[in-house]
């Protein structure tokens, strides 16, 4: 397989990740209550999975640059979670939304940032050991 061909197939896997990381995270976060799941396991494993799709889309963007999409992903999760102690009507209004609260959240807490980080640390370990399994 040409470079190329590799690069275009871990940014389709990683892709298909986030997607499906994305797909799981709603679930959790709208379903999980109501399924008897512990609240810890719904607001900090969706906060996990949320950590763990940004690095996916930013690897995917990035696929020969793990280090910096790892940084890149931290930053921009920093980012989002400092962006809730701003406050203007428009983004309060949009935070009140699904999406606005799923995209940008709608409380500064610094649990939130160790969850992304945790989310982070983890895809980050498991894409290498997905890309690195048939070479021991």
């Amino acid at each position: 397989m040409t470079g190329s061909n590799v690069i275009l197939k871990l940014r389709l896997w990683r892709l298909l990740a986030a997607l499906a990381t994305i797909a799981v995270g709603i679930s959790l976060r709208l379903t999980g209550y109501e399924v008897g799941l512990p609240y810890g396991l719904v607001k900090y494993g969706g906060s996990m999975l949320w950590g763990a799709m940004v690095f996916l889309l930013v690897a995917a963007a990035l696929p020969r640059r793990l280090r910096l999409a790892t940084g890149l992903a931290c930053a921009i999760s920093l980012a989002v979670e400092l962006l809730r102690l701003y406050h203007a009507p428009w983004l309060d209004a949009f935070r009140l939304t699904l999406a606005g609260a799923l995209l940008l959240g709608r409380i500064f807490s610094l649990w939130n940032i160790l969850a992304y980080l945790i989310g982070i640390a983890l895809a980050g370990f498991l894409d290498h050991r997905l890309r690195h399994r048939h070479r021991h």
